[in-house]
């Protein structure tokens, strides 16, 4: 094929990153905003050796799954990628997914059970972050186009509460009656870099955080009163310090400066607190989901050790900590130890512990210590776990390992490590906690078969 060619395609399958797909003379092509059973008239727009990328000019026949996106950012922004399909077209995909890398990448054969969908596809992001830039007009902020920098602007999002983009309006309307310039990514000046929203799921409570190249406090003085008379919601108003050449959001300094420093929400009938750099699930009722679906495989009883391995504030391990004999917590971020400590007391849970480190170390130090926890709970950043991690964890010879994954790629890597070492996969779920992404997480049974 060559490039600028138009040719009839019908898709077949969907990627792992939301592209449809199909075969045309053999040759794979991949087409965004494509769903299964469309018949298109495509144009390629790129030829590698083994496959094209094409683009829709006309949709000849529309597949059954196919709706009318409800977004107008839809398909610019780079936040949604399946608003074109019905949710049920979106969850047999998601399926399919998790499916797909334990049996090809893991060769695992195990209990796949059905997914666990979300009840509210909208509205469910208990967290914004605005990125906020500059135009010729003046400060914008809006959302990431795909796989660039280039801001969108306008705050409206179908994921986020109603109330974000009416304070993330107010924010920006203080901007501009000011003059206050957003961050240039090129030139590495401006004041603001993101305006940045947290709140709780059951408790409403809000926290506002601008992210800024330096302190300069007294430019807003006026908008933290602006923002506390008109959204009740507001308890906490914080300044986060990043100076840095980074596409990391926030800096090492954090200032409070209305309010608390923090806000607080409840996961499974826990307290929770929540700083701006605490890692915390995003779609709460649905986290509540996915670790009833974790304890329900953990199957623990009263005499039991769990290990919670890249716990986080704790969340999942305290979750079960009242139904057992001792949690252990591991984390490497200090701040997240620290909310899981102030976490664990504010609930009256005397029998946990947080260890401040990375996963792997801790693991095979309590490997070393001769601590047999009769569960291991593993939840890992999208790249998965070390080799350290697993072995360690294979050492210290849990009953079981449940893991929660936000990467079945990664997820199934490791599963198979571990059923190298003499545990075996049981079962599998998928669980959708980002719906209308390409996002899938699964969590995962193993069980000791050998010691």
């Amino acid at each position: 094929m060559k490039k600028n060619e138009m040719i009839v395609l019908e898709i077949t399958d969907i990627t792992s990153e939301g592209n449809g797909v199909g075969r045309y003379e053999g040759i794979a092509v991949f087409v965004p905003e494509t769903a299964i059973g469309d018949i298109i008239e495509a144009k390629i727009v790129k030829v590698l050796k083994n496959y094209c990328y094409g683009i829709v000019k006309q949709i000849i026949t529309p597949s059954p799954d196919r709706i009318t996106p409800d977004c107008d950012h839809f398909p610019k922004c780079g936040g949604c990628s399946l608003r074109h399909i019905s949710y049920e077209a979106e969850c047999r995909h998601k399926e399919k997914i998790v499916y797909d890398a334990f049996t090809r990448i893991g060769k695992i054969r195990a209990e796949f059970m059905p997914i666990l969908s979300c009840p509210a596809p909208d509205n469910y992001r208990n967290k914004a972050q605005y990125p906020v830039g500059m135009t010729d007009d003046g400060a914008v902020c809006g959302f990431y186009a795909k796989r660039s920098h280039r801001i969108i602007s306008g705050t409206q999002c179908r994921l986020l509460p109603p109330i974000f983009p009416k304070i993330a309006d107010t924010v920006m309307k203080y901007l501009s009656s000011r003059n206050i310039q957003g961050y240039n990514e090129q030139t590495h000046r401006g004041t603001v870099r993101h305006i940045f929203l947290r709140q709780g799921y059951h408790t409403g409570e809000i926290m506002v955080c601008l992210v800024v190249t330096e302190d300069k406090r007294e430019l807003f003085s006026e908008l933290f009163s602006l923002l506390n008379q008109n959204y009740p919601e507001i308890k906490s108003i914080v300044m986060n310090i990043n100076p840095d050449n980074t596409n990391v959001i926030l800096g090492k300094k954090t200032i409070t400066l209305s309010g608390n420093s923090l806000i607080t929400d409840t996961m499974c009938e826990n307290s929770i607190d929540i700083a701006p750099q605490a890692f915390y699930q995003i779609n709460t009722p649905q986290a509540e989901s996915l670790y009833r679906q974790a304890e329900e495989f953990a199957d623990l009883t009263s005499n039991d050790t769990l290990l919670d391995l890249y716990c986080g504030a704790g969340t999942i391990g305290l979750s079960m900590a009242k139904k057992i004999k001792k949690l252990i917590g591991v984390e490497i971020i200090p701040q997240a130890v620290e909310n899981a400590i102030k976490n664990a007391a504010s609930n009256g849970i005397k029998n946990a512990e947080f260890i401040c480190s990375d996963a792997g170390a801790a693991a095979e130090k309590l490997a070393a210590m001769g601590i047999c926890p009769d569960v291991i709970t593993i939840d890992p950043p999208r790249k998965g776990c070390d080799d350290l991690t697993l072995d360690s964890t294979v050492k210290m010879s849990p009953k079981r390992v449940v893991m929660i994954s936000c990467n079945p790629s990664t997820a199934a890597r490791d599963c198979a490590y571990l059923e190298a070492l003499g545990y075996k996969v049981k079962k599998i779920r998928a669980v959708d906690m980002f719906p209308r992404t390409d996002h899938v997480e699964c969590v995962v049974l193993l069980s000791r078969e050998k010691s």
